[in-house]
């Protein structure tokens, strides 16, 4: 029976996926969603997890510090931007098994390689290490350094130990979030007056206003990377495939060399015939993804930015002489021990500092899962090298070069602190437009991405493009004063 083209269905099935770079996907069921829906949640709750950064703790609430909360609607404009972007980021993944960035490599060879060296260079420096254990000696006092080298190989140990990785970082991120609930539940009974409730309402009345008081720049890059940005989207697709969503099912897990099992499979995908079984499990799929991503990283990146600028507006409003960096933190737990009491001060710092090490955990899987995928998949798939054991010397390798960097007591190189502020948003408008190319060509008709989706990513690309030209303009600028 000759497959029918109009629909794509029939036993002789061909899929779409290019194969001028990477071999033929198979074609397999796809599996049913599991009935128990909650046994899966996760990965929405890990992008929000790793992103909960210095953009949460020290942006947003140093906004609410100079402003108040009239700009809390750029946060919520932000983040369900990026809900859309990390949709179609898992609907390849969901439907063929791969990730995006092998999906892009389908299209041309070397867009991986180009996505992979962006983000190595915007996460490059040990900054989150630094930030955490700077947090550590407001508590203890210590050494910055030492504190952050033992955070580096840590989160090296933890990453290449763990029987399955995403497990252990899933773990992790779960804690930090339990305990950020828990400081914003304390901030809600200690801290929080009742003129910060009553300015909450501003963030509504004050829509789609900028504060004349903030350099406009400023405030788009906080809209731009609230929540996540940058590669760290991208990774959206690597840890729904290890929480087995969609066809991700039979890819294989990344595994630690060490302690798990190894097996040296290619990471290409598979694909499935467009029948009406596949697309009942497709719509169940389909469904649950836009809800634990909406439940999770939105949900979760709103309510963490939303208080944590309320706590800065309670404690540190109005005063004068903040600055935009970790020295925030300290002015705002001093604050806290002389408005609540010593205890909390420090309970801040403690959640801080644990918050900025789950951070730095994160970045660097990201950063090293990227980077594992693309050279297992693309470029030594012929030598029967697995993603784990790339994965594995790619972690260790940010560990060391972050050790080095720390003893040297070096800077970061003016290089890269100009490729670090501009990559988030020319990375995100790249990819924006190979995520509509990607999902309009490369699946069946009946899950490809619609109109509506289409024109809210490509208002999102303008914006992410836009914001990365004026990043760059203005790097330019300081180099040549």
């Amino acid at each position: 029976m000759a497959v029918d083209r109009s629909t794509g269905s029939g036993p002789d099935f061909t899929p779409a996926l290019s194969t001028k770079y990477l071999p033929r996907a198979e074609v397999r069921e796809l599996p049913p969603p599991p009935r128990e829906s909650w046994r899966i949640i996760g990965p929405g709750l890990v992008g929000a997890g790793v992103g909960l950064a210095s953009g949460e703790f020290i942006l947003w609430p140093y906004i609410a510090s100079q402003v108040g909360l009239v700009f809390l609607w750029g946060a919520v404009i932000g983040v369900v931007s990026q809900w859309f972007l990390n949709m179609e980021i898992e609907r390849y993944t969901l439907a063929t098994g791969e990730t995006a960035l092998t999906g892009f490599s389908r299209l041309w060879k070397h867009w991986g390689l180009v996505f992979a060296v962006m983000t190595y260079f915007a996460n490059l420096w040990p900054g989150w290490a630094t930030s955490s254990a700077t947090m550590v000696t407001y508590i203890f006092g210590g050494n910055v350094t030492v504190i952050a080298i033992v955070i580096l190989v840590i989160c090296g140990a933890v990453l290449t130990l763990a029987p399955v990785v995403y497990t252990a970082l899933e773990r992790v991120i779960v804690v930090k979030v339990a305990a950020i609930v828990v400081l914003i539940a304390g901030a809600v009974v200690f801290a929080l007056t009742t003129d910060t409730w009553r300015a909450l309402g501003s963030a509504v009345t004050h829509a789609g206003q900028f504060p004349g008081d903030l350099d406009f720049a400023l405030m788009l890059g906080a809209i731009a990377y609230a929540g996540a940005g940058g590669g760290q989207n991208l990774c959206q697709s690597n840890w729904i495939r290890d929480k087995r969503f969609g066809m991700g099912a039979y890819a294989p897990r990344l595994v630690s060399p060490v302690t798990g099992q190894d097996a040296a499979v290619p990471s290409t995908g598979y694909t499935f015939a467009p029948t009406l079984p596949n697309l009942m499990h497709w719509r169940g799929w389909w469904r649950f993804a836009n809800i634990e991503q909406a439940a999770t990283f939105v949900l979760i990146t709103c309510f963490t930015i939303a208080f944590m600028s309320m706590l800065a507006f309670a404690t540190v409003f109005g005063r004068s002489g903040l600055s935009q960096d970790i020295g925030f933190l300290r002015i705002e737990g001093t604050a806290l021990q002389e408005s609540v009491g010593p205890w909390f001060g420090y309970f801040f710092w403690v959640i801080g500092a644990y918050a900025l090490f789950a951070a730095a955990m994160g970045i660097i899987d990201y950063t090293s899962r990227l980077g594992a995928d693309l050279l297992a998949t693309v470029y030594l798939r012929r030598l029967g090298v697995s993603e784990s054991r790339v994965y594995f010397w790619l972690v260790w390798g940010l560990v060391a070069f972050g050790a080095l960097v720390l003893l040297a007591g070096l800077d970061q190189p003016l290089v890269l602190l100009v490729i670090s502020s501009c990559v988030s948003g020319v990375m995100m408008a790249i990819y924006g437009v190979l995520l509509i190319l990607m999902n309009k060509r490369a699946l069946p008709r009946q899950i490809q991405i619609r109109n509506f989706r289409t024109i809210v990513i490509a208002l999102a690309v303008a914006f992410y493009g836009t914001l990365g030209i004026i990043t760059i303009i203005q790097q330019v600028q300081k180099l040549l004063e």
